[in-house]
């Protein structure tokens, strides 16, 4: 299983927001490649990489800071946040982003993300955030009219072959992640799934590692990395456990 330490970029810097309100924002580092340096040397495999500001504007706003994590990272990175158009998609891909996430667009337009997946196969990933069940859009402002599970098969069915699945009222609590609902999606869609939201703990990854198996392909940590309470190295140890 893959754990993706997160780094969340507003304003060129690395941030972590609660229940994705702007206005609950910590500030863990000036210049994100910091941060890079020390998830790498923990031994990360993969970065998940949001452009919050990108989120908000509906296109890519933090690519002078995206370009310098990919400078040092020298793992794969996703990078998720506002990406709404083929030509923005393609932009990042270039950069050297190895999958690009896409958010709102999912519920509002799938047949560019149908179009995405046929002109960039492998490197589409959907993410879902999820109040209640219901899909969330806008930077989680806005409920999207769609039941998550739907949507998830919907995005199978047009070629999708990751979803990023996030239980929004866990995410930055520390709460535990929503390991049944992660599992059901996995499970009922035949889509890789990424957990994300909520993880606090090594009990948390070993519980999720459990349905690997069946679809599971990873979870993504945040805030618990930054404060401590879950050691990265750690985790990456939980994860390759047989």
């Amino acid at each position: 299983m893959i754990i993706f330490p997160a780094i969340d970029i507003r304003g060129g810097r690395c941030v972590r927001l609660t229940e994705g309100r702007f206005d609950k924002e910590t500030v863990f580092a000036d210049n994100p490649v910091d941060i890079v340096e020390r998830w790498t040397k923990a031994g990360a495999e993969y970065l998940h990489v949001v452009d919050l500001d990108g989120a908000l504007a509906g296109a890519s706003r933090n690519l002078d800071a995206i370009q310098n994590i990919l400078a040092h990272a020298n793992i794969p990175v996703q990078v998720g946040g506002g990406i709404r158009t083929l030509k923005n998609m393609e932009q990042l891909l270039s950069l050297g982003v190895t999958r690009v996430i896409l958010g709102s667009v999912a519920v509002k337009n799938p047949a560019l993300v149908k179009e995405a997946c046929a002109k960039f196969p492998g490197q589409i990933v959907v993410g879902i955030d999820a109040k209640d069940g219901e899909a969330a859009v806008e930077g989680w402002g806005v409920r999207g009219g769609m039941q998550a599970l739907e949507l998830a098969k919907k995005m199978s069915q047009v070629g999708v072959e990751h979803i990023v699945f996030t239980d929004i009222a866990r995410d930055g609590n520390l709460s535990g992640v929503n390991v049944e609902a992660t599992a059901q999606m996995a499970m009922s869609s035949g889509v890789k799934i990424i957990a994300s939201g909520g993880v606090s703990s090594l009990e948390d990854i070993a519980k999720l590692k459990k349905y690997e198996d069946l679809g599971i392909e990873g979870c993504i940590i945040g805030k618990a990395i930054y404060t401590g309470a879950v050691d990265l190295a750690e985790a990456l140890a939980v994860a390759k456990e047989k």
